[in-house]
């Protein structure tokens, strides 16, 4: 996990991840509800990033209940501290967690990171216990490839190439549904969420922030190149510009009693 392209000490990082929260919250929240979380429930949330999950977690179970936030990097979770809510440093690869311990083990955006993804899959769901439900939210950049103009198009080729070079796997979110059924669990579904955006909107703000922070990288790997990064920065600017890239695939089962 130490080669996560997106670290907490780049800048902007914590205002992206602001971002995040706010496009993405709403829609894992549905499927939080789905999944019945409620008084009592013992919760882990992996790759917590600003804890704003694990908030909405800790409400749902009440005093009764317990949340395990954790992330490599706690440095957005200062001050995130109730009495059944704790922050916990966890490397999934390769720090210990409780077999068996939990009603929900959550994950979002973090998979796609990952060497050894399915294997840090199976230990995730290693912590749910027997009747407990796993949750996964993961991209799948599918819609990315059909974009308009071809400018554009040719940009997210790029991007797409640059990240399968950097180790990041930005067509998991489809493949998700098909690993959780291979490793057991019962009532397997997934449902996609596709923004369609404008230029100017917290979408595109989301992207343009990635972008800049990524921008040396994506440089130097020469996949991209500066007139391509600010084609892309105009397009973004455009109120009139609609696009779609990107499906967050919400993705759950659970372990048989």
């Amino acid at each position: 996990m130490s080669a996560y392209r997106l670290p907490h000490d780049l800048a902007g990082e914590q205002q992206r991840l602001a971002l995040m929260s706010a496009l993405l919250d709403t829609v894992e929240r549905v499927t939080i509800d789905r999944l019945g979380v409620g008084p009592g429930w013992r919760c882990l949330e992996l790759g917590s990033g600003n804890g704003s999950i694990a908030r909405i977690l800790a409400q749902l179970v009440g005093p009764t209940g317990h949340v395990v936030a954790s992330d490599i990097d706690l440095s957005f979770m200062a001050g995130l501290e109730r009495p059944n809510l704790e922050v916990r440093r966890i490397d999934v690869l390769q720090d210990e967690m409780e077999e068996g311990a939990y009603d929900l083990v959550a994950a979002r955006a973090l998979l796609h990171h990952l060497p050894g993804r399915k294997t840090a899959l199976e230990r995730m769901i290693n912590a749910v216990k027997p009747g407990g439900a796993f949750l996964s939210i993961e991209p799948d950049m599918l819609p990315a490839t059909v974009v308009e103009p071809d400018s554009m198009r040719l940009f997210w080729q790029a991007w797409l190439g640059w990240s399968a070079e950097s180790g990041i796997d930005y067509t998991i979110g489809r493949r998700v549904p098909a690993w959780l059924d291979s490793l057991g669990l019962r009532g397997v579904g997934g449902e996609g969420h596709s923004a369609h955006f404008c230029g100017g909107s917290d979408w595109a703000r989301y992207w343009v922030s990635t972008l800049r922070e990524l921008a040396p990288s994506l440089l130097k790997s020469g996949f991209i190149t500066t007139p391509m990064l600010d084609d892309c920065y105009a397009h973004f600017e455009d109120p009139h510009y609609w696009t779609s890239l990107i499906t967050f695939t919400a993705t759950w089962g659970r372990k048989p009693a």
